[in-house]
């Protein structure tokens, strides 16, 4: 790890605030577990959420002074394998398959195959670049999920969609980490949080402007149901954002209006 002081607590604060992102799926899953039934969720954010934090760990591991980039997403991945677990222990047999071949794909089969060649084909420090973008692309990628969400606290004039303290977090996550990032002079962790930054700060906006607004009634009649979930990543600078995913939470793959729509979002930690 790098001898800054400043780049040690920025690294610090990133970890305690992405540890409470990582943690906000909790009464979700004790409700699943309560009910013995994961009917009206989905497992996509979690798997995602997965998928990144084994990225980043990857990634840091492929580099030196990144000890803060595997704690948190060390930590991530064991919460994220819980929670899927969770999911697939009370999931009907149908979303439980789904869920299966979403882990297979992704976890095992896109993650082996990126770990099988940059080992072939790239060497000493062109390996952790080629990874170092794969990292920043996914989580950018990730970043542009919002944009679903903003448009619709738009047209419908609610942000019941959009909690104020998620977006909130999830904003000082991005900070944290790309300050982190900027003092360590590491460009896969600086320009990632900076649309992290930017699409938060937009959805606070939104929020001020919004919050006391009445609801359009016919706008929102017209918009597909999305899930309302209370998590979600992906961490070392992974941040959690709203996305509206067709549900795999219910037998006839239907998503139920009002239904912990912060758990639709995939933290992207870095």
């Amino acid at each position: 790890m790098a001898n800054h002081p400043l780049i040690f607590a920025f690294g610090i604060l990133g970890n305690i605030i992405s540890f409470t992102v990582f943690i906000s799926p909790v009464p979700t899953f004790y409700g699943i577990v309560k009910k013995k039934s994961a009917e009206g969720f989905q497992s996509v954010p979690y798997v995602v959420a997965l998928f990144s934090s084994m990225l980043w760990i990857y990634y840091a591991m492929t580099k030196t002074n990144e000890t803060l980039i595997i704690t948190i997403n060390s930590f991530g991945c064991i919460a994220e394998t819980i929670y899927i677990a969770i999911y697939f222990a009370y999931a009907t047999k149908k979303t439980r398959m789904q869920t299966l071949r979403l882990v297979l794909m992704l976890n095992f089969g896109g993650f082996g195959l990126i770990l099988f060649l940059t080992q072939i084909l790239c060497k000493g420090a062109k390996r952790a670049e080629v990874i170092g973008w794969i990292c920043m692309a996914f989580s950018i990628s990730v970043f542009v999920a919002p944009l679903s969400i903003m448009g619709r606290v738009i047209r419908t004039k609610s942000v019941e969609f959009m909690p104020f303290n998620l977006s909130l977090t999830l904003t000082l996550s991005a900070v944290m980490w790309f300050l982190y990032g900027l003092l360590l002079r590491d460009i896969y962790v600086t320009v990632p949080n900076i649309a992290g930054m930017v699409l938060g700060v937009l959805q606070m906006v939104l929020y001020g402007i919004y919050r006391n607004a009445k609801p359009n009634q016919a706008e929102e009649k017209k918009l597909p149901t999305v899930v309302k979930l209370e998590e979600l990543p992906t961490k070392v600078n992974s941040e959690v954002y709203p996305v509206s995913l067709p549900s795999m939470g219910s037998e006839n793959g239907e998503a139920k209006d009002g239904k912990h729509f912060e758990d639709a979002q995939i933290k992207s930690l870095v």
